[in-house]
């Protein structure tokens, strides 16, 4: 198959023809990889080729609704056995994975191809994609300019046509921000959607696994081959009575729709962020729903704090089992200048700090969900800005934090009230940068977010609006 024909079809476009007997799952593999070939050194999106891996796959009897399309894995989070999950750290080049997660799994019985990992940043640490170890990672809509991060590396390759969708996680906006800078649909499941299996939480609960794709019912199917409780999770969902992919194309019905032009965390957005949210809103006037200017409650510099309480401490946790594996501490100069500091921090966390920490997280969860009593979906910015240079947080550390939220403002609140919540290309900068809007559902509640996004993938279709590289 062509390139210009394989950029044609969504994942369940190109199963549909495999399932035909149009094209084989070698055939679309050897697409992929040749596209790779392409344009994977100027993105540095696939960190490590397993394409003979892929052949060795295609060639064997696949079943399942996406049987034969080409997939990558996040170099972070699944794991497939025999090859190694780096985290995007020099720490963890050695760690090879003696099973297949249970996400990998469900993947794989699904009949997706996996024939590579993509790029991330130390320990999924980052909102871009700048590893001292796997390298930067870079935008096909620019090149100068970031993916995102944490899943920058998922992002750019499927913006840049490698793959139509690929394996993501999302801990306080891994998701949701390199789908917004690349163009992308990106949905962060509830809390427990999907199991880390067989690891236990990630961040307190606050990180959760699916994937960044081009069109919303690859996003829907692939959270139901996803959505699989595990024996033993600490926090899980049951399957939906309903399959997501049948709820894309459902009508979502006339919803309240509360939205805000603020910048969570930092003190304003972007002025073509602002506009965008404000053209959203209007869009979803013009479908019928009720759309009404909203103040987002609770008690964010708690939360934030809290939060980074337990991100540090897991970093710690992280760094004493490395250190208790090979039977020596982990050193300073291994791991990067940022994540040590945090490693630092998080020695300093007590058992009390950490309650307290899980503490201030839930009552700003308790405090956001009461916005959802009146409100269906609350609407707002992805993130602070267009996507940024490369470099541009790392080269001036005493401005980090404030560059940091000035990016991305708007999407770890939704890690730690556990709700929904997806990201919509229905914006771009005047500079033809991609901006995404943001839209959070109630706990549990995917569904609507998915009726509402075919709704505007409808209304403003963005398939086929491709980054230029």
């Amino acid at each position: 198959m062509k390139f210009d024909e394989y950029r044609q079809h969504d994942a369940v476009g190109l199963a549909g023809l495999v399932a035909k007997g149009e094209v084989s799952a070698g055939e679309l593999l050897e697409t992929a990889v040749e596209r790779m070939g392409q344009v994977n050194p100027a993105l540095n999106a696939v960190t490590l080729d397993l394409a003979d891996f892929g052949r060795k796959e295609a060639a064997a009897k696949l079943e399942g609704p996406l049987a034969g399309v080409p997939f990558l894995l996040k170099d972070l989070g699944a794991t497939l056995a025999g090859t190694v999950t780096s985290s995007g750290s020099a720490l963890l080049k050695d760690n090879v994975a003696a099973a297949d997660s249970a996400l990998t799994t469900a993947y794989r019985q699904a009949g997706l191809v996996i024939f590579g990992k993509t790029n991330t940043p130390e320990f999924g640490l980052m909102p871009i994609t700048e590893s001292a170890f796997l390298g930067p990672c870079r935008n096909p809509w620019d090149v100068s300019r970031t993916p995102g991060g944490s899943s920058g590396g998922a992002a750019s390759a499927v913006a840049a046509g490698i793959v139509p969708a690929a394996h993501a996680s999302d801990g306080g906006g891994s998701i949701r921000t390199p789908a917004s800078a690349c163009g992308l649909f990106g949905m962060k499941p509830s809390r427990g959607r999907v199991s880390f299996a067989p690891l236990g939480e990630g961040w307190g609960g606050a990180s959760i696994q699916h994937a960044v794709t081009r069109s919303v019912r690859d996003s829907a199917l692939l959270l139901d081959i996803a959505c699989r409780p595990q024996p033993g999770d600490p926090y899980y969902l049951d399957a939906p009575a309903t399959p997501y992919a049948q709820e894309v194309g459902r009508a979502p019905g006339k919803l309240r729709i509360g939205f805000t032009t603020a910048a969570l965390a930092s003190d304003a957005l972007d002025p073509e962020c602002v506009q965008a949210v404000l053209d959203a809103a209007r869009l979803c006037e013009s479908l019928g729903h009720t759309v009404e200017e909203v103040s987002v409650p609770g008690n964010l510099a708690a939360m934030q704090q809290g939060a980074g309480d337990v991100i540090a401490a897991s970093v710690a946790a992280t760094f004493d089992a490395e250190a208790q594996r090979r039977g020596r501490p982990v050193a300073e100069d291994e791991v990067e200048m940022l994540t040590w500091g945090m490693y630092r921090r998080g020695t300093g966390v007590s058992g009390g700090t950490y309650v307290r920490g899980l503490a201030a997280i839930h009552a700003y969860g308790r405090a956001v969900a009461g916005l959802f009593e009146t409100y269906d979906v609350l609407l707002l910015s992805t993130l602070g800005t267009p996507p940024i240079p490369i470099g541009h947080l790392t080269e001036d550390l005493r401005a980090f934090t404030e560059r940091l939220f000035k990016f991305m403002p708007n999407t770890q609140a939704f890690n730690n009230t556990g709700q929904p919540a997806m990201t919509v290309p229905l914006a771009w900068s005047k500079g033809g940068l991609p901006i995404g809007l943001q839209f959070v559902g109630r706990m549990a509640g995917e569904a609507t977010l998915f009726r509402l996004a075919g709704q505007l993938e409808t209304a403003k279709p963005w398939f086929d609006r491709v980054a230029p590289i």
